[in-house]
């Protein structure tokens, strides 16, 4: 890709960007590295929640994240990664239920005998799946209304489906669901056992600590620094112009969200800009609530019911032990819908109904603080063949390389 030593922009201050200029780095190049918000990390940044430093969107590792456990080594934090086995239910009916594993799913209600031995025939299938791309030209409904039936289809899938994506549900790529799935189900320790993983003192340890490594090898880091324009002359890179100045680079690397990349390189081909005005994203609004006590036994609460208008409950502390309980409430939809410019006291509101269903004990008292975080571009919209709908990572301008976790399709973790 880049093989002469070179002066080289790295665009996004999320993990994508910061492991890129860290194995930039060691490659020998000259590295800067360009956050546009205020803090680095993007949708894995932390906040301080009344006296807590925790991530604003949650997180949690799989037993398949080798690249990352490379990384945590490289770093010398490979000591703060700790495994745990946590469980997963599912709300239905106004009930609790266990869920993720066999014997969960034989007393499960909601569905026949035929329809348990479908989703586990599923759920094996996917496991083991090596070449997603068969699924690739499926969409998710037509796939899992085959494999599972309709009637289970709409209790299981259809409520996840429509609580994330909305209106673009129909369009999903079954390899996308495929491999999430796979993710997971990869790191069962056993039929009956789920391994999950944390980092000890949250993602900030890991943001620290490559920041620190970055700059330690003699690479920039400029936060608060969005980019006007990158500078093109003669069908490659000049540089870029930050706040109103050029400065001089050989190559950039943009690990932005994609729909960002056509305003700052209005230079590329038609068709590239096409593409990207093309791409379709949800947002969402996560509702982040620390209290008193236990809200249920579970880290992930799938939930079946589409009028509290979440897909699940993860309790968070059910994964990393804290002093004091923290539930994620994520609410995903698109940026045009009128709930996500809600404010916090609807939010807040909505969550309670719903907290109160799940578990009819639980009373407002209980709250000792909440925290509200919205993110524009949280999830690409990922169609059959989605890889050939995007603009090629190598750019024709020379020297432009676009990288973005939607290159990662089925997968979606960068």
């Amino acid at each position: 890709m880049i093989n002469e030593k070179k002066k080289i922009a790295v665009l996004g201050g999320g993990p994508m960007g910061l492991a890129a200029a860290w194995h930039l780095l060691k490659q020998g190049h000259q590295v800067s590295l360009f956050e546009a918000g205020d803090r680095l990390g993007g949708m894995s940044a932390s906040f301080d929640f009344d006296g807590l430093p925790i991530e604003r969107f949650f997180h949690f590792l799989c037993t398949t994240d080798y690249d990352y456990f490379q990384l945590l080594e490289e770093l010398g934090i490979a000591d703060k990664l700790h495994w745990v086995n946590t469980r997963m239910g599912v709300f239905h009916q106004q009930k609790l239920h266990n869920w993720g594993e066999p014997l969960a799913l034989l007393k499960f209600p909601g569905l026949s005998l035929l329809e348990k031995i479908r989703y586990a025939t599923q759920v094996m299938y996917c496991k083991h799946l090596k070449d997603f791309s068969s699924l690739d030209k499926k969409t998710a409904t037509t796939w899992l209304k085959n494999m599972l039936g309709e009637r289970a289809y709409k209790i299981l899938w259809e409520p996840l489906l429509s609580l994330k994506f909305y209106q673009f549900k129909e369009e999903v790529s079954a390899a996308w669901i495929a491999a999430r799935v796979q993710r997971v189900a990869h790191s069962r320790q056993s039929l009956f056992k789920e391994k999950l993983g944390y980092l000890e003192g949250g993602s900030d340890v890991f943001l620290l600590a490559i920041e620190e490594a970055i700059r330690k090898r003699g690479g920039h880091i400029y936060v608060g620094t969005p980019i006007d324009k990158i500078q093109v002359e003669d069908g490659r890179i000049a540089g870029l112009v930050v706040k109103g100045e050029t400065q001089i680079f050989d190559a950039v690397i943009s690990t932005i969200p994609l729909p960002y990349v056509a305003r700052i390189v209005p230079d590329l081909p038609q068709e590239d800009l096409q593409k990207l005005a093309a791409i379709r994203n949800v947002g969402v609004v996560t509702v982040k609530l620390k209290l008193k006590q236990s809200l249920t036994p579970y880290f992930w609460l799938n939930i079946t019911d589409t009028q509290y208008g979440i897909p699940g409950i993860i309790e968070y502390t059910n994964l990393n032990p804290l002093p004091d309980t923290v539930v994620y409430i994520p609410y995903y939809m698109p940026q045009d819908h009128v709930k996500y410019s809600w404010d916090s006291e609807q939010f807040r509101s909505e969550t309670i109904r719903c907290l109160r269903d799940v578990n009819p004990n639980f009373d407002e008292s209980w709250i000792k603080a909440l925290h509200i975080s919205r993110y524009f571009y949280a999830q690409p919209v990922c169609t059959p063949a989605y890889l050939s709908t995007l603009p090629p990572m190598q750019s024709p301008i020379g020297g432009f390389f676009i990288a973005s976790i939607s290159y990662y399709s089925p997968q979606d973790r960068s």
